[in-house]
């Protein structure tokens, strides 16, 4: 039996990195040869769940199609998020929590799509319905892809299925949830060694709204003013981006961890339409979005919907 790829989105997140490994383990013990992997570095948060549970990061490749002919898609679908060749290969499967956009395949696939707020908590009921047994490590890196997607379940993307699902792998893992997921954010937080160019890529996400071409970078800080600090090199590495793309807007999103608030600082030919949908005036290209942390529920809708208009 040929061995299938799994991997995330580009700029991987932890719930990307993670949910590839726990898959990759889930169809091994079923029998079908997989192997997780990237496609880009991991951040300090991720490390800090992988040197945690002594687990090992998915070796990283630029392109897949030279190295399988089917792959399996978790935590994201939109093909400008994937692989650069995922058109040469056949997907099997996706696995994933977000909206369905820029996607379609030739051939019948096993396609899973559930409004929860990690893809974790898919997996997590994917194990007990093969009835395989989840192993501490494996359910320590889900436990953090939760912890990490629901911002310690204080996102309004988290569901009770999530925080069922962490309580339960939390028990297998043998750590406090509260406690560990604390110090796995501080970690990822910690951008003192990230430069400009590192801190706007880190976890950026390319999106087609309308006719508009959109990136969204986000970050978590435990203060706003570690990353903004600099807001000129800042805009000038944003404009650096846009010019280089073709975008028409890129956001870069600071979430304040301990407040649950959010600063955004917009560049490109559309910033007015981050004033239409958060309802803010920009000032000098950066405006606090209060309550907003989560880009999936709280940021790419009505962003979407103000392109749409």
């Amino acid at each position: 039996m040929e061995k299938v790829l799994i991997f995330g989105h580009k700029n991987p997140d932890t719930d990307t990195i993670c949910s590839a490994i726990a898959y990759a383990d889930l169809k091994n013990k079923l029998g079908q040869p997989a192997e997780p992997v990237r496609l880009g570095e991991v951040s300090g948060e991720t490390q800090f769940a992988l040197d945690t549970f002594k687990k090992e990061a998915p070796r990283f490749v630029e392109k897949v199609a030279k190295e399988a002919s089917g792959v399996i898609l978790v935590d994201h679908n939109e093909r400008q998020q994937s692989a650069d060749d995922i058109n040469e290969v056949r997907v099997l499967e996706v696995i994933d929590h977000h909206r369905i956009a820029n996607f379609e395949t030739s051939d019948p696939l096993y396609y899973r799509a559930e409004p929860v707020g990690c893809t974790a908590t898919i997996l997590n009921k994917m194990y007990k319905e093969k009835g395989v047994a989840i192993d501490q490590d494996i359910a320590g890196l889900m436990l953090s892809a939760i912890i990490s997607d629901s911002l310690l379940f204080k996102s309004p993307t988290c569901t009770q299925e999530d925080i069922d699902a962490a309580k339960e792998l939390a028990d297998i893992a043998g750590v406090n949830a509260d406690e560990y997921g604390l110090e796995m954010l501080k970690a990822g937080a910690d951008l003192s060694d990230k430069t400009v160019e590192q801190l706007i890529s880190l976890d950026a996400k390319e999106f087609q709204m309308g006719s508009s071409k959109v990136e969204i970078a986000q970050v978590n800080a435990v203060d706003t003013n570690d990353v903004l600090g600099n807001k000129a090199e800042v805009e000038a590495a944003l404009t650096k981006v846009v010019n280089e793309k073709g975008l028409d807007l890129f956001l870069f999103v600071v979430t304040d961890i301990l407040t649950n608030d959010s600063v955004a600082l917009a560049i490109g030919n559309e910033t007015a339409k981050v004033e239409q949908a958060f309802d803010v005036t920009l000032d000098n290209n950066q405006a606090t979005l209060k309550g907003v942390v989560s880009r999936k529920k709280q940021i790419v809708p009505v962003l979407t919907e103000a392109f749409s208009k």
